[in-house]
Protein backbone atom coordinates (compact mmCIF):
# COMPACT_ATOMS: atom_id res chain seq x y z
CA UNK A 1 0.00 0.00 0.00
CA UNK A 2 0.86 3.50 -0.71
CA UNK A 3 2.87 5.30 2.47
CA UNK A 4 0.77 8.10 3.48
CA UNK A 5 4.00 10.27 2.95
CA UNK A 6 3.76 9.35 -0.43
CA UNK A 7 -0.02 10.29 -1.29
CA UNK A 8 0.18 13.69 0.26
CA UNK A 9 3.84 14.97 -1.08
CA UNK A 10 1.85 17.18 -3.67
CA UNK A 11 -0.33 18.67 -1.00
CA UNK A 12 2.72 19.29 1.31
CA UNK A 13 4.47 20.54 -0.94
CA UNK A 14 4.74 24.61 -0.87
CA UNK A 15 2.92 26.22 -4.33
CA UNK A 16 4.94 27.73 -7.19
CA UNK A 17 6.05 31.34 -6.35
CA UNK A 18 6.94 33.20 -9.35
CA UNK A 19 6.59 36.78 -9.28
CA UNK A 20 4.03 37.83 -11.69
CA UNK A 21 7.21 40.53 -13.47
CA UNK A 22 8.44 37.26 -14.40
CA UNK A 23 5.28 35.30 -15.37
CA UNK A 24 3.96 37.84 -17.35
CA UNK A 25 7.53 37.48 -19.58
CA UNK A 26 6.85 33.98 -20.13
CA UNK A 27 3.37 34.73 -21.23
CA UNK A 28 3.31 37.16 -23.54
CA UNK A 29 6.42 35.15 -25.22
CA UNK A 30 4.73 31.82 -25.64
CA UNK A 31 0.84 32.79 -25.58
CA UNK A 32 1.23 36.64 -26.77
CA UNK A 33 -1.05 37.80 -23.93
CA UNK A 34 -0.35 40.66 -21.83
CA UNK A 35 -2.66 42.11 -19.11
CA UNK A 36 -3.56 42.42 -15.10
CA UNK A 37 -3.05 39.17 -12.81
CA UNK A 38 -4.56 38.98 -10.09
CA UNK A 39 -3.94 36.34 -8.19
CA UNK A 40 -6.39 33.15 -7.43
CA UNK A 41 -5.59 30.60 -3.47
CA UNK A 42 -4.85 27.11 -5.06
CA UNK A 43 -3.80 24.26 -2.99
CA UNK A 44 -1.38 22.93 -5.20
CA UNK A 45 -0.24 25.24 -8.33
CA UNK A 46 0.05 29.02 -8.47
CA UNK A 47 -3.02 30.44 -10.45
CA UNK A 48 -3.89 33.78 -12.06
CA UNK A 49 -7.09 35.16 -12.82
CA UNK A 50 -5.41 37.53 -15.99
CA UNK A 51 -7.77 40.19 -17.96
CA UNK A 52 -5.76 40.39 -21.16
CA UNK A 53 -5.79 44.09 -22.89
CA UNK A 54 -8.35 42.70 -25.10
CA UNK A 55 -10.80 42.52 -22.09
CA UNK A 56 -10.84 38.51 -22.84
CA UNK A 57 -10.16 36.70 -19.57
CA UNK A 58 -8.19 33.84 -18.72
CA UNK A 59 -7.15 31.27 -15.63
CA UNK A 60 -3.02 31.06 -15.78
CA UNK A 61 -1.92 27.35 -13.75
CA UNK A 62 1.64 27.44 -13.08
CA UNK A 63 1.63 23.49 -11.88
CA UNK A 64 3.35 22.35 -8.79
CA UNK A 65 6.36 20.79 -9.04
CA UNK A 66 5.49 17.84 -7.03
CA UNK A 67 2.67 16.80 -10.25
CA UNK A 68 3.85 14.72 -12.89
CA UNK A 69 3.82 15.48 -16.35
CA UNK A 70 1.66 12.54 -17.15
CA UNK A 71 -1.07 14.17 -14.45
CA UNK A 72 -0.88 17.29 -16.38
CA UNK A 73 -1.28 15.84 -19.83
CA UNK A 74 -4.38 13.81 -18.41
CA UNK A 75 -6.09 16.63 -17.18
CA UNK A 76 -5.70 18.90 -19.94
CA UNK A 77 -6.32 15.81 -22.13
CA UNK A 78 -9.54 15.58 -19.85
CA UNK A 79 -10.78 19.35 -20.65
CA UNK A 80 -9.97 18.63 -24.41
CA UNK A 81 -12.45 16.04 -24.41
CA UNK A 82 -15.01 17.87 -22.65
CA UNK A 83 -14.71 20.77 -24.84
CA UNK A 84 -16.64 18.68 -27.78
CA UNK A 85 -19.45 17.77 -25.88
CA UNK A 86 -20.18 20.82 -23.49
CA UNK A 87 -19.57 24.13 -22.71
CA UNK A 88 -19.63 23.96 -18.97
CA UNK A 89 -15.57 23.29 -18.88
CA UNK A 90 -12.77 25.64 -19.52
CA UNK A 91 -11.28 25.60 -22.61
CA UNK A 92 -7.31 25.04 -23.38
CA UNK A 93 -5.70 27.79 -24.92
CA UNK A 94 -2.68 26.96 -27.20
CA UNK A 95 0.23 28.54 -27.35
CA UNK A 96 1.54 30.53 -30.28
CA UNK A 97 2.61 27.73 -31.88
CA UNK A 98 -0.37 25.34 -30.77
CA UNK A 99 1.10 23.51 -27.94
CA UNK A 100 -1.43 22.65 -25.11
CA UNK A 101 1.00 23.67 -22.77
CA UNK A 102 3.96 26.46 -22.34
CA UNK A 103 6.95 26.57 -19.45
CA UNK A 104 7.78 29.12 -17.23
CA UNK A 105 11.93 28.26 -15.87
CA UNK A 106 12.61 30.02 -12.16
CA UNK A 107 14.20 28.91 -9.18
CA UNK A 108 16.28 26.67 -11.30
CA UNK A 109 13.58 24.70 -12.46
CA UNK A 110 11.29 24.24 -15.14
CA UNK A 111 7.31 24.57 -14.37
CA UNK A 112 4.24 23.70 -16.88
CA UNK A 113 2.19 26.76 -18.05
CA UNK A 114 -1.32 26.37 -18.61
CA UNK A 115 -4.05 28.60 -19.97
CA UNK A 116 -7.35 28.01 -19.84
CA UNK A 117 -10.50 30.31 -20.37
CA UNK A 118 -12.40 31.96 -17.51
CA UNK A 119 -16.16 30.96 -17.29
CA UNK A 120 -18.96 33.21 -16.91
CA UNK A 121 -20.73 33.14 -13.42
CA UNK A 122 -20.55 33.31 -9.55
CA UNK A 123 -19.45 30.43 -7.60
CA UNK A 124 -22.25 28.29 -5.86
CA UNK A 125 -20.49 28.80 -2.87
CA UNK A 126 -21.35 32.19 -2.65
CA UNK A 127 -24.79 32.11 -3.35
CA UNK A 128 -28.00 31.07 -1.52
CA UNK A 129 -28.71 27.55 -1.38
CA UNK A 130 -32.06 26.07 -2.11
CA UNK A 131 -34.13 22.91 -3.53
CA UNK A 132 -34.18 23.67 -7.28
CA UNK A 133 -30.61 25.00 -7.55
CA UNK A 134 -29.58 21.92 -5.16
CA UNK A 135 -31.58 19.64 -8.09
CA UNK A 136 -30.11 21.24 -11.03
CA UNK A 137 -26.36 20.69 -9.72
CA UNK A 138 -27.61 17.29 -9.38
CA UNK A 139 -28.77 16.87 -12.62
CA UNK A 140 -25.40 18.92 -14.26
CA UNK A 141 -22.76 16.44 -12.19
CA UNK A 142 -24.89 13.65 -13.93
CA UNK A 143 -24.60 15.42 -17.34
CA UNK A 144 -20.54 15.92 -16.99
CA UNK A 145 -20.62 12.15 -15.64
CA UNK A 146 -22.17 11.39 -19.45
CA UNK A 147 -19.46 13.08 -21.06
CA UNK A 148 -16.66 11.52 -19.37
CA UNK A 149 -18.04 7.62 -20.09
CA UNK A 150 -15.83 7.15 -22.84
CA UNK A 151 -12.42 9.07 -21.62
CA UNK A 152 -9.88 7.04 -20.71
CA UNK A 153 -6.48 7.86 -20.64
CA UNK A 154 -2.55 6.77 -19.00
CA UNK A 155 -2.92 9.03 -16.23
CA UNK A 156 -6.05 9.00 -15.01
CA UNK A 157 -4.67 6.96 -11.89
CA UNK A 158 -2.89 10.26 -9.79
CA UNK A 159 -1.76 9.50 -6.39
CA UNK A 160 -3.87 12.05 -4.53
CA UNK A 161 -4.36 11.74 -0.47
CA UNK A 162 -8.10 13.30 -1.50
CA UNK A 163 -8.84 10.32 -4.01
CA UNK A 164 -11.76 7.86 -1.59
CA UNK A 165 -9.96 4.82 -3.18
CA UNK A 166 -7.10 6.07 -0.55
CA UNK A 167 -9.06 6.87 2.53
CA UNK A 168 -7.51 4.15 4.36
CA UNK A 169 -4.14 5.71 4.39
CA UNK A 170 -5.25 8.77 6.09
CA UNK A 171 -4.93 6.95 9.42
CA UNK A 172 -1.46 7.46 9.31
CA UNK A 173 -2.51 11.14 9.39
CA UNK A 174 -5.01 10.92 12.64
CA UNK A 175 -2.47 11.84 15.36
CA UNK A 176 -2.60 15.34 13.87
CA UNK A 177 -6.20 15.77 15.12
CA UNK A 178 -5.67 16.87 19.04
CA UNK A 179 -9.27 16.75 19.63
CA UNK A 180 -10.09 13.07 20.93
CA UNK A 181 -13.81 13.45 20.15
CA UNK A 182 -13.30 14.37 16.55
CA UNK A 183 -10.70 11.87 15.70
CA UNK A 184 -12.62 9.30 17.28
CA UNK A 185 -15.36 10.30 14.54
CA UNK A 186 -12.98 10.16 12.16
CA UNK A 187 -11.69 7.11 12.77
CA UNK A 188 -15.37 5.57 12.85
CA UNK A 189 -16.21 6.96 9.47
CA UNK A 190 -13.21 5.07 8.37
CA UNK A 191 -14.09 1.89 10.15
CA UNK A 192 -17.52 1.96 8.29
CA UNK A 193 -15.35 2.74 4.43
CA UNK A 194 -13.44 -0.45 4.95
CA UNK A 195 -16.08 -2.38 6.23
CA UNK A 196 -18.92 -1.07 4.08
CA UNK A 197 -17.48 0.35 1.23
CA UNK A 198 -14.16 -1.80 0.52
CA UNK A 199 -16.12 -4.72 0.29
CA UNK A 200 -18.33 -3.52 -2.88
CA UNK A 201 -16.10 -1.49 -4.65
CA UNK A 202 -15.42 -3.87 -7.43
CA UNK A 203 -19.28 -4.19 -8.32
CA UNK A 204 -19.39 -0.60 -8.68
CA UNK A 205 -19.59 1.14 -11.74
CA UNK A 206 -15.95 3.09 -12.82
CA UNK A 207 -14.71 6.05 -14.93
CA UNK A 208 -13.09 9.48 -14.88
CA UNK A 209 -14.73 11.76 -12.04
CA UNK A 210 -14.29 15.50 -11.77
CA UNK A 211 -12.99 14.77 -7.93
CA UNK A 212 -13.97 17.77 -6.47
CA UNK A 213 -16.86 19.01 -7.76
CA UNK A 214 -17.61 20.98 -4.32
CA UNK A 215 -19.64 24.90 -4.33
CA UNK A 216 -16.24 26.53 -4.55
CA UNK A 217 -15.86 24.95 -8.33
CA UNK A 218 -19.34 25.00 -9.28
CA UNK A 219 -19.93 28.15 -11.27
CA UNK A 220 -23.95 29.65 -11.37
CA UNK A 221 -25.63 32.28 -12.91
CA UNK A 222 -26.63 35.03 -10.78
CA UNK A 223 -29.50 35.83 -12.22
CA UNK A 224 -30.96 32.47 -13.47
CA UNK A 225 -30.12 30.78 -10.43
CA UNK A 226 -28.75 27.74 -12.79
CA UNK A 227 -25.43 26.05 -12.90
CA UNK A 228 -23.43 27.18 -15.58
CA UNK A 229 -20.09 25.40 -15.40
CA UNK A 230 -17.68 23.18 -13.67
CA UNK A 231 -14.04 24.49 -13.08
CA UNK A 232 -10.65 23.36 -11.26
CA UNK A 233 -9.93 19.41 -12.61
CA UNK A 234 -6.83 18.96 -10.75
CA UNK A 235 -8.24 15.94 -8.72
CA UNK A 236 -9.67 14.07 -11.30
CA UNK A 237 -9.05 10.65 -11.29
CA UNK A 238 -10.45 6.89 -12.37
CA UNK A 239 -12.51 5.93 -9.59
CA UNK A 240 -16.14 4.45 -8.97
CA UNK A 241 -18.97 6.88 -10.09
CA UNK A 242 -20.50 7.30 -7.19
CA UNK A 243 -18.10 8.59 -5.46
CA UNK A 244 -18.38 12.11 -7.59
CA UNK A 245 -22.08 11.85 -6.10
CA UNK A 246 -21.08 11.48 -2.54
CA UNK A 247 -18.13 13.95 -2.75
CA UNK A 248 -20.64 16.53 -4.47
CA UNK A 249 -23.01 15.53 -1.16
CA UNK A 250 -20.74 16.11 1.40
CA UNK A 251 -20.62 19.81 0.76
CA UNK A 252 -24.37 20.15 0.99
CA UNK A 253 -24.67 20.32 4.77
CA UNK A 254 -27.87 21.21 5.74
CA UNK A 255 -29.17 22.29 9.55
CA UNK A 256 -29.09 19.96 12.46
CA UNK A 257 -32.61 19.72 12.09
CA UNK A 258 -33.11 18.71 8.41
CA UNK A 259 -29.31 17.77 7.67
CA UNK A 260 -30.70 15.89 3.92
CA UNK A 261 -32.44 18.99 2.65
CA UNK A 262 -30.17 20.14 0.22
CA UNK A 263 -28.60 16.09 -0.27
CA UNK A 264 -32.36 15.06 -0.95
CA UNK A 265 -32.84 17.29 -4.01
CA UNK A 266 -29.49 17.06 -5.23
CA UNK A 267 -29.67 13.08 -5.60
CA UNK A 268 -33.28 13.32 -6.93
CA UNK A 269 -31.30 15.62 -9.75
CA UNK A 270 -28.66 13.67 -10.25
CA UNK A 271 -31.34 10.58 -11.00
CA UNK A 272 -33.63 12.51 -13.20
CA UNK A 273 -30.51 12.56 -15.82
CA UNK A 274 -28.96 9.25 -14.88
CA UNK A 275 -29.65 5.98 -12.79
CA UNK A 276 -28.31 6.03 -9.62
CA UNK A 277 -28.52 2.13 -8.43
CA UNK A 278 -29.68 1.43 -5.28
CA UNK A 279 -26.45 -0.50 -4.36
CA UNK A 280 -24.40 2.86 -5.28
CA UNK A 281 -27.65 4.72 -3.42
CA UNK A 282 -26.64 2.62 -0.19
CA UNK A 283 -23.52 2.96 0.01
CA UNK A 284 -23.68 7.08 0.11
CA UNK A 285 -23.79 7.59 3.73
CA UNK A 286 -20.70 5.87 4.33
CA UNK A 287 -19.09 7.77 1.37
CA UNK A 288 -19.72 11.05 2.18
CA UNK A 289 -18.72 10.61 5.54
CA UNK A 290 -15.23 9.25 4.62
CA UNK A 291 -15.36 12.44 2.37
CA UNK A 292 -16.11 14.23 5.62
CA UNK A 293 -13.49 12.46 7.65
CA UNK A 294 -10.55 13.34 4.90
CA UNK A 295 -11.63 17.43 4.94
CA UNK A 296 -11.66 16.97 8.56
CA UNK A 297 -8.31 15.01 8.73
CA UNK A 298 -6.55 17.41 6.17
CA UNK A 299 -7.87 20.52 7.82
CA UNK A 300 -6.22 19.64 11.05
CA UNK A 301 -2.97 19.04 9.31
CA UNK A 302 -2.94 21.93 8.07
CA UNK A 303 -3.23 23.65 11.05
CA UNK A 304 0.58 22.45 11.89
CA UNK A 305 1.73 22.16 8.03
CA UNK A 306 1.04 25.82 7.21
CA UNK A 307 2.02 28.91 8.60
CA UNK A 308 -0.75 31.40 10.13
CA UNK A 309 -0.69 33.79 7.21
CA UNK A 310 -1.03 30.89 4.34
CA UNK A 311 -4.11 32.07 2.28
CA UNK A 312 -5.01 28.17 1.58
CA UNK A 313 -4.93 27.72 5.36
CA UNK A 314 -6.87 30.06 6.00
CA UNK A 315 -9.56 29.72 3.19
CA UNK A 316 -9.67 26.40 3.95
CA UNK A 317 -10.84 26.85 8.04
CA UNK A 318 -13.31 29.55 6.39
CA UNK A 319 -14.84 27.00 4.13
CA UNK A 320 -14.38 23.60 5.68
CA UNK A 321 -14.82 24.13 9.32
CA UNK A 322 -18.27 23.25 9.04
CA UNK A 323 -17.53 19.75 8.26
CA UNK A 324 -16.88 18.52 11.93
CA UNK A 325 -20.40 19.71 12.53
CA UNK A 326 -21.50 17.83 9.82
CA UNK A 327 -20.12 14.56 10.63
CA UNK A 328 -21.40 14.49 13.93
CA UNK A 329 -24.67 15.20 12.57
CA UNK A 330 -24.62 12.36 10.20
CA UNK A 331 -23.74 10.46 13.13
CA UNK A 332 -26.72 10.94 14.84
CA UNK A 333 -28.87 10.66 12.37
CA UNK A 334 -27.60 6.82 11.44
CA UNK A 335 -27.44 4.78 8.27
CA UNK A 336 -30.91 3.78 8.09
CA UNK A 337 -32.54 6.95 8.76
CA UNK A 338 -30.40 8.55 6.26
CA UNK A 339 -31.47 5.86 3.85
CA UNK A 340 -35.00 6.23 4.64
CA UNK A 341 -34.95 10.25 4.16
CA UNK A 342 -32.51 10.12 0.81
CA UNK A 343 -35.46 7.51 -0.58
CA UNK A 344 -37.75 10.88 -0.98
CA UNK A 345 -35.29 11.81 -3.51
CA UNK A 346 -37.75 11.15 -5.94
Amino acid sequence: MTTPLAAHTAIQASPPDIAVSELATFVEQQFGLIGNYRPLVSERDQNFHLTATSGDEYVVKVTSSAEPAIVSEFQIAALLHLEESTPMVPSVIRTRDGKTSGTVSAHNQDYRLRFMSFLPGVLLASVPLDRELADDFGAQLAQLHAALETFAHPGENPVLLWDLQRAGELRGLLTVIDDLDTRRRVESALDDYESVVVPALGALRTQVIHGDANPGNVLVDPTSHRVTGFIDFGDMVRAPLVFDVAIAAAYLRGPDDDPLCWIRPFVAGYRGVAPLPAMESRLLFDLIRARLATTVTLLFWRLGARSGDDPYREKTLKEEGDAIRFLATLDAVGRESFAARLAQAT
